[in-house]
Parts: C-alpha cells; sequence; structure tokens
C-alpha cells in the first residue's frame, strides 16, 4: 500500500485477515511447542494440540491466499508476458484472472459439497464437525472469487498501469526489492 492512497475496505479486510494469520499462527506455535514441552519433560501432552494445530494450518494457509491475491504476492514466472506489449499484457491477464475465477469456483463448489457430506462427522479428538475444517475452502473462496471479479473488471475497463499487467511477483524481483530496504507492496512505484 502507497503511503499516498488512504486504506480502502478490501486493504483494512486484508489487514484484519493478516492480524487473524498472526493470531492462528501463534495459537498453533503454543500448541505444538507446549506439546512437545509436557511430552518430554513431564510425559504428558494436550490431547487436542496435534488436531488443532493440523485445522489451524488449514485455516491459515487458505486465508494467506486471500491476501496473496490482492497483493498480487503467488511467487510465478513472467518470461512470456514480460515480452509482449500492453495489449497482449491486458489479455493474458484477462485470461489468467478469468481461470482463476473458474478455479475458485471449483475450490467452493468442492468445499460446500465436502462440508456438506462431512456435517455430521465429527473430529476424532476434539468432536467437532468436520465441516469446519472444509469450511475453510468455502471462506477462502468468497473473498477469493470478489478480488480476482474487482482485479478483472479493472483489467478490462483498461484502469492498470503497464505495471501492474503482470500479477506475479518473481523471487529474484522479491529478493533484491527486501536487499533495497524496500516490501513488496511498493514494488515498482505502485500499489498491487
Amino acid at each position: 500500500m502507497n503511503s499516498e492512497r488512504s486504506p480502502t475496505v478490501i486493504d483494512r479486510f486484508c489487514r484484519g485477515i493478516e492480524w487473524l494469520l498472526a493470531l492462528m499462527l501463534a495459537a498453533m506455535v503454543l500448541l505444538v511447542f507446549g506439546n512437545v514441552v509436557l511430552r518430554y519433560a513431564f510425559n504428558s501432552g494436550i490431547t487436542t494440540s496435534e488436531e488443532v494445530s493440523r485445522w489451524l494450518f488449514v485455516w491459515l494457509c487458505f486465508l494467506g491466499a486471500v491476501v496473496a491475491i490482492h497483493e498480487h504476492g503467488h511467487l510465478g514466472t513472467d518470461m512470456l508476458v514480460g515480452r509482449l506489449g500492453r495489449r497482449g499484457r491486458r489479455i493474458c491477464l484477462a485470461v489468467a484472472q478469468a481461470v482463476m475465477i473458474y478455479v475458485t469456483w471449483l475450490v467452493f463448489s468442492g468445499s460446500v459439497a465436502q462440508a456438506r457430506i462431512n456435517w455430521d462427522n465429527e473430529a476424532p479428538v476434539t468432536g467437532l464437525s468436520m465441516a469446519v475444517f472444509y469450511g475453510a475452502g468455502v471462506v477462502f473462496a468468497v473473498p477469493a472469487a470478489l478480488l480476482l471479479a474487482l482485479q478483472l473488471w479493472r483489467t478490462l475497463s483498461g484502469r492498470l498501469r503497464d505495471d501492474e499487467l503482470v500479477m506475479v511477483q518473481e523471487s529474484e524481483d522479491l529478493a533484491a526489492l527486501h536487499a533495497q530496504g524496500g516490501d513488496a507492496k511498493s514494488d515498482k512505484g505502485g500499489t498491487r
């Protein structure tokens, strides 16, 4: 996020997700580390630790993917797209966003189906409904589809600058940016 631009509702929503991710990661560390200490030092443990940590990890991955979509933080390669002109980049970006919306729909419909199937199934240790586990896909798909649809609209309406027409960040670009003391959000002087 550029300092010249005030945060939008989407920016604030993703910031909230980032705080939730930090809490989930802290809970995972406490559960796993606490369980290790209890097992080695006291020959006991937290029964639900492994199951809850596993569920938190799944939710953390799905929610983190929403933030990565917003920030264009997924790694990829732009070897072909980088050589195209503005029109070619716009076409490739629009096709990629449309495909991602379709894949997000597949994740959504599959997660809803799994949640329905497993609604009455209980997790072995916690006894929670397994629908909570599969609900992570649903919770990911809704904001991800909205973000991708908004990005597709911006692409089709021509509201993107040239530097925004490539939606991935090369790992070398990220390493160079961090070495210069910048952050991924201020990449190439624009907002992502």
